[in-house]
């Protein structure tokens, strides 16, 4: 017998059922889209008054700034011209004060010169002509001291006084000391008889 070849069937393979390819998922954003749209258009447009609003506060900002300024410059210059009228006036009313104390300085040298005067005949009798000239003498510079400071104006004063500190500065020292201390007791006495 011939032998028929045996078929060379395998049993059938349990096939794999295909891998199913993933099906075109539908977006929503085709969908979307048309929503998306107007909500960008609406936050485009806020954004853009946003922008213009910070730009006119800008400007708001700038104008009032300007406006400010402007008034700090009219007061600040009031104020100036405030400053130089009171100042002026200060400088009026102390011209006024030393010229006042140079008459009373004067005034109170020579009053000062007419006692030592009128007592050089009592200084005479007491201890002798040799100190009633001494006294006179005194009297005399302090009378011409009295005439010469009233004869002179602030200014040549002030020179004055400028050049006898150069000269002699310990006597000028000694002197503000005296008088200092003339000044403070004075002062002191007067409260105390308050």
């Amino acid at each position: 017998m011939a032998k028929t070849p045996a078929s060379t069937t395998k049993p059938a393979a349990a096939k794999k059922p295909a891998a199913k390819k993933p099906a075109a998922r539908k977006t929503a954003a085709p969908k979307a889209a048309p929503a998306a749209t107007p909500a960008k258009a609406k936050f485009a447009k806020a954004i853009e008054e946003a922008r213009a609003g910070a730009v006119a506060l800008r400007a708001e900002a700038q104008a009032k700034a300007g406006a400010y300024r402007d008034q700090l410059s009219a007061r600040s210059g009031d104020w100036v011209e405030e400053a130089k009228d009171l100042a002026g006036q200060a400088k009026d009313r102390a011209s006024e004060l030393a010229h006042e104390g140079k008459i009373k300085t004067s005034d109170a040298i020579a009053s000062l010169g007419k006692i030592v005067a009128d007592n050089a005949g009592t200084i005479d009798e007491k201890l002798g002509a040799r100190y009633g000239d001494y006294a006179r003498t005194t009297a005399r510079t302090m009378q011409e001291t009295a005439a010469k400071i009233e004869s002179k104006d602030l200014g040549e004063l002030g020179n004055d006084a400028k050049e006898f500190v150069r000269k002699s500065p310990g006597l000028a020292i000694g002197i503000a000391a005296a008088a200092g201390f003339l000044i403070s007791r004075l002062f002191k006495g007067g409260s105390a008889e308050d």
